[in-house]
């Protein structure tokens, strides 16, 4: 039986950092990947990611989004690769909506670099954005995007320079664990190590199911729209957006890298296990992304050039799983990152590392305990 310090389950965005921050410690490490490197079978794909600091969602994020910026940067100049972009960002909508208001409180209670733009500011300074008069925007100049498929080969590449090995189509079966080591199966091997990182995704709740985890599944859709004018819609002229219009229209955006602007949206997806997930396209999930590109973006064409499909894994509070199993200490979960985790994982990579080993963190990541759903068992 093969033996190692930390195994690491899932090599994503998450795990794939995670796998270099352990193995730069000199962690005998291994990881394990059903599919292969940078795939697009779960939510770390897709070309671009947008990447954001003025953060909705809430202020208890901005601490580790500043730190994943500056490791995401230090990452580049490792590998010599780019993985980062900045074209700032703006999130849209009536100031009563959840994305605008906040985005404001964040941006000001963290006293984040931002600007506050009214409907005919926008048209000016952003013409590409068809806006109505009672919408503002919040402009955040340190958002941009991130390419996903590249920092996965990054850290990826950077854990096999410090010794990790990584197995790619290879999944695992099931595992158990004790106080001080885990049995880790896949159909053609057993490992053990002292320690266990479920990074798994979609997978989450097959591989933690003691837990009966209440995550959901979601197939999403991205679509690319070709702009009728490239120039006006590059990554040197036009943000990335988040655009509120109420709870039935929530989408979001990122410019043409020369392959249209990608659009996506998060209305109205249906809730699935992630082997039943298919790459199947239906006229009926594109037409109210048309619709809001021929309302909202007058330069592009209403009609997608190309899609994918991503599963966002749902937490029932949209919170992230971070920490230690609720049963065995010496097993981390991160997972559940609910369509907006991508941007956090070269931090959380960081925090995985001192999860196992046994340091603070330096982050509360209490709101993202994966206990908080029921009673811890004695």
């Amino acid at each position: 039986m093969s033996e190692f310090d930390t195994i690491v389950v899932g090599l994503g965005g998450a795990g794939s950092s995670a796998a270099y921050h352990l193995a730069s410690r000199n962690t005998k490490l291994l990881g394990l990947e059903q599919f292969g490197i940078a795939h697009a079978h779960g939510s770390s794909h897709g070309q671009t990611r947008i990447y954001r600091t003025a953060y909705a969602e809430g202020p208890e994020y901005v601490p580790l989004l500043l730190e994943a910026q500056r490791l995401w940067r230090a990452l580049e100049k490792a590998t010599g690769e780019k993985v980062f972009q900045r074209t700032g960002g703006l999130f849209l909508g009536r100031p009563t909506t959840p994305t605008v208001a906040g985005a404001v409180r964040t941006a000001t209670t963290c006293h984040l670099d931002h600007e506050v733009l009214s409907a005919n500011e926008i048209r000016e300074r952003f013409p590409q954005f068809r806006v109505d008069d009672d919408e503002i925007a919040l402009w955040d100049p340190n958002a941009g995007v991130l390419f996903p498929e590249m920092c996965i080969r990054s850290h990826s590449s950077r854990a096999l320079e410090s010794g990790a090995e990584l197995h790619f189509g290879e999944a695992v079966q099931d595992w158990t664990a004790t106080s001080g080591s885990v049995e880790v199966r896949t159909r053609t091997s057993t490992y053990r190590a002292r320690s266990l990182v479920l990074t798994a995704g979609p997978w989450t709740s097959l591989l933690a199911g003691e837990l009966d985890l209440p995550l959901e599944i979601e197939r999403q859709f991205m679509f690319w729209f070709p702009p009728k004018h490239p120039d006006r819609f590059g990554p040197d002229r036009m943000p990335v957006f988040l655009w509120d219009k109420g709870p039935s229209e929530h989408t979001y955006g990122v410019p043409d890298f020369g392959n249209g602007v990608k659009i996506g949206s998060w209305a109205g997806k249906v809730a699935l296990r992630p082997e039943e997930a298919d790459r199947v396209f239906r006229e009926s999930e594109a037409t109210p992304v048309r619709s809001f590109v021929e309302r909202s973006f007058p330069g592009l064409t209403p009609r997608e050039c190309d899609f994918t499909t991503c599963l966002y894994t749902n937490a029932p509070d949209h919170r992230f799983l971070i920490g230690r199993h609720p049963r065995h200490a010496n097993v981390v979960i991160v997972s559940a990152c609910s369509g907006h985790g991508f941007k956090f994982t070269s931090v959380l990579g960081l925090v995985i590392a001192r999860l196992v080993h046994q340091e603070e963190t330096g982050y509360d990541l209490s709101p993202f305990d994966p206990g908080r759903f029921r009673p811890r068992s004695p």
